[in-house]
C-alpha cells in the first residue's frame, strides 16, 4: 500500500509546481477584477501585481506544458526507472509547492475583510501620524474646511498640532465608529485606516466625536458614518485634543475603497 502511495504521489507530484503557480496567478488577478486588491495594497502597485499574475499564469501554463511533454512523450517512459532511485523523505517530494498550492487555494475560497475596530484598537489610536512614520511639513489641501477628508484633518494637526488653531471650523468627513474604553459614553471614535504600502502595514487615525444626543451605543462599532459639525477643543485623557462637535451624523455604507494612502 506504501509503495501504491508513492508510486501515484510521484506521478502527480510535477504538476504541483505548475498548478500552484496558475492558483496564484488566478488569485492576483481575482483580487483586481473583484476590488479587493484596495484592501490589501497600496494602489501604486496595482499594475505590480496584475503583472505578476500575468507572469505567473504564463509561467505557469510553460511549466504544465512541460510536464504533459515529459509524462506523455512517446519517445519517453513515464517514471519507471525513477522510481527505482526515488527514495523517502519525511516530507514527500515536492511539498512545499503542495503548501504553495494550499495557500492559493485558502486565498481563492476566503473573501479578505477590511480591517475594523477591534484591529484599531490592537494597532492603537491616534489624531497624528506616528513618529516612525515621515511627517509632511506641507501640502495641499481642500480650500474650504467642510471639504476636508478625515485624513487631511490629520495632516494638518501633524503640521500644527494646537487644536485651538482649528476651533470653531466646519467639518464633514467619513469614517468608521470606534468604542474606546477611555472614552465616556457620549463620545465615539471615528477613524479610517491608512496604508502605505499594503494591510500588513496598515494604521489606524482619526478623531474624537462629541455626539449631539444619545450615546455611542446608538452607533454600532464598524458602521460607517458621515458627520457635519464643528470642530472644539476638550479635554479628554487628561490632554487637549481637537474634538467634532457633531450637529449631523448620517449613517452611510462603507466605501468601495475604505482605507486612505
Amino acid at each position: 500500500m506504501v509503495n501504491r502511495f508513492f508510486r501515484k504521489w510521484h506521478r502527480y507530484q510535477p504538476w504541483l509546481e505548475p498548478v500552484a503557480l496558475l492558483a496564484w496567478g488566478f488569485l492576483m488577478l481575482k483580487y483586481w477584477i473583484t476590488g479587493k486588491l484596495n484592501i490589501l495594497i497600496h494602489p501604486n502597485y496595482f499594475a505590480l501585481t496584475i503583472v505578476g499574475g500575468l507572469g505567473l499564469l504564463l509561467m505557469g501554463s510553460l511549466k504544465a506544458r512541460q510536464v504533459w511533454q515529459t509524462q506523455y512523450s512517446e519517445k519517453k517512459p513515464a517514471y519507471t526507472n525513477s522510481l527505482q532511485v526515488q527514495h523517502v523523505n519525511f516530507f514527500p517530494p515536492n511539498w512545499s509547492n503542495g503548501l504553495v498550492l494550499g495557500a492559493a487555494i485558502l486565498g481563492l475560497l476566503i473573501t479578505p475583510q477590511t480591517f475594523g475596530s477591534q484591529t484599531a484598537l490592537q494597532r492603537g489610536l491616534t489624531e497624528s501620524l506616528p513618529n516612525t512614520r515621515i511627517q509632511p511639513q506641507s501640502f495641499r489641501t481642500a480650500a474650504k474646511p467642510e471639504e476636508r477628508s478625515l485624513i487631511e484633518w490629520i495632516r494638518l494637526l501633524n503640521v500644527n498640532p494646537e487644536p485651538d488653531a482649528y476651533t470653531g471650523q466646519n467639518v464633514k468627513v467619513t469614517g468608521f465608529v470606534i468604542h474606546p474604553p477611555s472614552l465616556p459614553d457620549n463620545y465615539l471614535w471615528l477613524s479610517r485606516f491608512v496604508i502605505t504600502c499594503c494591510a500588513a502595514d496598515a494604521y489606524p487615525v482619526g478623531l474624537p466625536v462629541l455626539l449631539p444626543e444619545g450615546n455611542q451605543a446608538s452607533y454600532p462599532q464598524d458602521s460607517w458614518l458621515e458627520i457635519e459639525g464643528k470642530m472644539i477643543t476638550q479635554t479628554l485623557e487628561n490632554e487637549r485634543r481637537l474634538t467634532i462637535q457633531a450637529t449631523k451624523i448620517t449613517p452611510i455604507k462603507e466605501p468601495k475603497n475604505p482605507y486612505n494612502y
